[in-house]
């Protein structure tokens, strides 16, 4: 066999396991990178959730609030 054409073939073996080296190399790094992804959004959405929890809870002690001083201005004309 002629060397130049088994030069040839070596060159199209070593591009194609280097091309599917990098396809598979790429892939992880881009399950990877979607898995932190994930974490993140995880993370965020855990926020807002407790957020929401949060502003529920402070409606809630506002309106209490309200009532025990509604309740002190009704305790105080009854004393005058």
């Amino acid at each position: 066999m002629d060397p130049s054409v088994i030069s040839a073939v070596l060159a199209l073996v070593g591009s194609l396991v280097g091309t599917f080296a990098g396809i598979l190399t790429g892939g992880k790094l881009t399950d990877y990178r979607l898995k932190m992804l994930e974490q993140k959004v995880e993370k965020h959405n855990n926020l807002i959730e407790r957020m929401y929890l949060l502003e529920e809870k402070t409606q809630l002690q506002e309106e209490k609030i309200k009532v025990a001083n509604h309740r002190i201005e009704d305790l105080e004309e009854q004393l005058k």
